[in-house]
């Protein structure tokens, strides 16, 4: 079996059986093209059915040199999921990765804004600009929901369900998931449909897009991190934050008034609730009240 048909193979199942995004099929298919060019490279003639756990392990102590652990992390677990696959499809019996160490990695913890920061950022919004009511309306959005960026540019006039309260948010991996909303940024949203987005000419396939540009397309996530980036300097936040910031602290703020880990799991779209536990590292004073609050021994 020759490198690139397995990869093509590889690449349907990604995208057809386990329903990945374009980002995450291309991630996972550029950690093996990394080793099919290290092949290359040193003129190494193999097939992947007959590659085995020394010659990887060669080429991660290569690629280690250059990349920091955290990468170094990605592309093991890249090259496993590519290596399970093709045990999958029969066409091995063991993955070369498997006696492969990732580095420890330092867990880092999301950085977050305070409610007064975030007030502070918002405020700093000049309501008189043309795209200031809509700009308002993006980040109230992002930090009442919890929105990753690419939820919040595909977002559709369709998906909001505010006579039930709720939104629908099309996820990772197309997972679609319902996000309660609040009455306030329901207000903007309708504010922004009536009195701004209907003053702008519509691009042909942006009819049900929520946040348009001035050319009536769909925004892109790079003008969103730039609003973002820009309005944190003019409220002087010093902060490094970026839209996912938001998101962030949407969870952050949710756990330190007692939310429920399963509740916020489900909000923010995490497959795995280890993903969310992360959240529990940020406030300790929040675990001590949990503590007095719930144990029978308090």
């Amino acid at each position: 079996m020759k490198w690139q048909l397995a990869l093509n193979d590889y690449q349907l199942y990604l995208k057809i059986e386990r329903g990945l995004s374009e980002n995450s099929v291309d991630s996972y298919v550029r950690d093996v093209k990394k080793l099919t060019l290290y092949l290359e490279d040193n003129r190494i003639v193999i097939s992947p059915i007959k590659i085995d756990n020394d010659l990887i392990q060669q080429f991660i102590y290569e690629v280690s040199k250059s990349i920091n652990p955290r990468s170094q992390s990605r592309l093991i677990s890249g090259l496993r999921s590519f290596f399970d696959y093709l045990i999958f499809e029969k066409y091995r019996e063991t993955n070369p990765t498997d006696l492969i160490e990732s580095p420890k990695i330092r867990r880092k913890l999301p950085d977050t804004l305070s409610i007064d920061e975030i007030d502070k950022v918002i405020a700093s919004i000049d309501l008189s600009k043309q795209q200031g009511e809509r700009n308002r309306t993006i980040l109230e959005t992002l930090y009442s929901c919890g929105l990753r960026v690419t939820e919040l540019i595909t977002l559709q006039i369709s998906d909001l369900f505010f006579d039930e309260g709720f939104i629908r948010v099309v996820g990772k991996g197309d997972k679609q998931r319902f996000i309660p909303i609040n009455t306030q940024t329901q207000k903007f949203i309708n504010f922004y449909i009536r009195d701004i987005r209907s003053s702008i000419k519509v691009q042909k396939g942006f009819e049900d897009t929520l946040f348009l540009n001035r050319r009536g397309k769909q925004l892109t996530r790079v003008m969103i991190f730039t609003i973002v980036k820009d309005l944190a300097i003019v409220a002087g936040i010093k902060k490094k934050i970026s839209p996912h910031t938001f998101r962030h602290s949407f969870a952050t703020h949710l756990l330190e008034r007692g939310a429920d880990l399963r509740a916020i799991q489900q909000m923010l779209g995490h497959e795995s609730i280890t993903t969310t536990e992360i959240y529990m590292h940020l406030d300790r004073s929040h675990l001590q009240k949990v503590m007095e609050q719930f144990h029978p021994r308090k």
